[in-house]
């Protein structure tokens, strides 16, 4: 059997019928930034406005907050890094956190960026 005749006829069969043989890419669903924040976040942070801070500080009402404000016992370099958390900056921080604040305490990185965003929007509705 000729496969490679074969292979040119069906072509010109999807062609001429208008047919397509691409496979579509169904759009990946936006993530929830509660379920994230539960997952990646919840077990360092709170964000609830009664709830003391644990292992990292309370994120109730971060959006706009200035980055190592407020009673939690921050690192030096988060005291002294001039950061006010806009989606912007919380966008970079959580990327790459030890980068972005070089002596920061926190480690964990979200490097999904539909993820950060999900989760960003997510605290800026926690005031």
């Amino acid at each position: 059997m000729n496969y490679q005749a074969l292979l040119c006829a069906g072509a010109v069969l999807l062609a001429v019928g208008g047919a397509s043989f691409v496979p579509s890419v169904a759009a990946q669903p936006a993530p929830n930034g509660e379920a994230v924040f539960r997952q990646r976040c919840a077990a360092c942070h709170q964000i609830a406005a009664d709830r003391a801070a644990t292992a990292g500080p309370n994120l109730f009402g971060v959006v706009g907050r200035q980055a190592g404000a407020g009673t939690f016992k921050y690192s030096a370099a988060m005291k002294a890094s001039d950061l006010t958390w806009t989606p912007a900056n919380l966008d970079r921080f959580l990327a790459s956190p030890t980068n972005t604040v070089r002596g920061t305490r926190m480690f964990v990185a979200l490097p999904d960026a539909a993820q950060r965003r999900a989760v960003i929007d997510y605290l800026g509705r926690a005031k």
